[in-house]
């Protein structure tokens, strides 16, 4: 299975939640059957490492970045991808806009395996300056997202 974080430039929201996905994935030991990765919408930021206040956070948490480069979402992602997890609306249109024939249904927004909280989004810290923030909201959605895919890997 496999599952990619998305915003808009793939510096401080996806690869937060990619490394901290990882972690998850990890700790459950289901690295052999979760594989976690990346990308942006846009190419406004590809080839640049992870924004310097997502790497403050995941440091603070003991969690690694793994040198995560800058990418943007490409076709094969959509190929590939079992769920490509994007962080707010726009990014939900973006990536719908770009999925090939047949492969939009593959785009989840981040809270959508919250119960009660499938409209919530995670608003991006490039703006807001909040990244801590940005970590709590993962904090809270990406549990749910591990459990959804567990109970998906055990009904295969």
């Amino acid at each position: 299975m496999k599952v990619i974080f998305v915003c808009l430039g793939n510096i401080c929201r996806s690869p937060m939640a990619e490394a901290m996905f990882k972690k998850m994935v990890r700790e459950a030991n289901l690295q052999d059957q979760i594989t976690v990765d990346s990308a942006g919408t846009s190419d406004i930021a590809a080839g640049s490492p992870a924004d310097h206040r997502t790497k403050k956070i995941l440091d603070k948490y003991g969690i690694p970045d793994d040198d995560m480069i800058a990418r943007q979402l490409t076709d094969r992602d959509f190929e590939e991808a079992d769920y490509i997890i994007v962080m707010d609306q726009m990014n939900m249109v973006d990536a719908k806009d770009m999925a090939p024939a047949g492969t939009a249904h593959k785009v989840h927004g981040i809270y959508e395996a919250t119960p009660h909280k499938s409209n919530r989004w995670i608003v991006d810290p490039w703006i807001t300056h909040r990244f801590q923030d940005t970590y709590d909201s993962l904090s809270e959605a990406l549990p749910n997202w591990l459990t959804k895919l567990e109970g998906e890997l055990k009904n295969r």
